[in-house]
């Protein structure tokens, strides 16, 4: 197994170099790489379509399907690169069927009064003038952090990765790296969002600077993902509010409420960061209040005039 470690570095290295893929991606292939070769060792099995198969077996026994169907990509990759390096004569992958059937989850989603009382909370914090200008600065973030994230249906690691420069507030414009490193410009167009985006970098220009990222801690560092989490169920919490709401769940409400208003979904899909539109699909399948509204307004029925005696 030494030398399959070996390979794991140098492929690993492939990915992070002529790739190109993010820290993130890497950190995740670590971690399956890892695991899988600890399993072949434990078991003392050969790299073969056997020990492959027993490997996805305890995959399905220990972990939900998403997770599944990451660490088997990832695996499929990582021979797919010993296939092409000629270290492997035959990719065992070839005669392994790893398909399976996975369940299909709807997206939550926030009501819209529930996000306009998260909103108020965060609003309505920064107005207490008890406030010591040190807590008043962490809300002003907050609620740009807020603001911003269903403004833009952005994901909360593109938001935290966010640069000094990738906010032009003068124009308008933010620059977002998603996924596979593909860049689109979002405009802020809400006079509120542009607001609480300028008062927040008046208040943190010299952090911002120094770190180089747009949102940043009490340390002066990038604000992580984490933080942002803890804050929403923070401003949850203190709004009364029993729906346990994620970072993700902005970012789904904002693609849902948008189709709900009539906007193509190829548009949405390019504001989401979507390299297919298969995955934003998804969001038509949650529009109850459209559908309802579309049967209520659209259905011959409701022009029927019958006879009734």
């Amino acid at each position: 197994m030494e030398e399959i470690r070996k390979l794991k570095t140098a492929y690993l290295e492939c990915c992070s170099y002529q790739k190109n893929l993010n820290y993130k991606t890497i950190k995740a292939y670590t971690i399956d790489l890892n695991q899988f070769i600890y399993f072949m060792e434990e078991n003392s099995l050969e790299i073969s379509k056997a020990g492959i198969s027993a490997y996805i077996t305890q995959l399905h026994k220990l972990y939900k399907p998403k997770s599944i169907k990451r660490k088997i990509a990832c695996l499929k990759a990582f021979f797919s690169y010993l296939e092409y390096e000629e270290v492997l004569e035959g990719n065992p992958f070839k005669k392994i069927n790893v398909r399976f059937q996975e369940p299909f989850l709807l997206p939550r989603t926030i009501p819209i009064n529930t996000l306009q009382e998260v909103l108020s909370c965060a609003y309505q914090e920064a107005s207490f003038t008890s406030l010591t200008e040190y807590k008043l600065n962490a809300v002003l973030r907050n609620i740009a952090v807020l603001e911003l994230l269903f403004a833009t249906g952005l994901r909360v690691s593109e938001l935290c990765s966010l640069k000094a420069d990738d906010i032009d507030l003068i124009n308008q414009t933010l620059r977002v790296t998603g996924k596979g490193a593909r860049e689109r410009i979002v405009q802020i167009v809400n006079s509120d969002v542009l607001t609480a985006l300028t008062a927040y970098y008046r208040n943190f220009s010299t952090p911002i600077q120094q770190s180089g990222f747009f949102f940043v801690n009490r340390l002066k560092r990038r604000l992580s993902e984490q933080s942002v989490r803890f804050m929403i169920n923070n401003y949850v919490e203190k709004a009364g509010i029993s729906l346990h709401i994620t970072p993700h769940m902005f970012r789904h409400s904002f693609a849902t409420l948008l189709l709900e208003e009539d906007v193509d979904i190829r548009y949405i899909q390019k504001l989401l960061g979507h390299s297919s539109i298969t995955t934003t699909q998804i969001y038509t399948h949650v529009t109850s209040a459209k559908q309802k509204d579309i049967l209520a307004t659209k259905h011959p029925r409701n022009k029927f005039t019958l006879n009734k005696g």
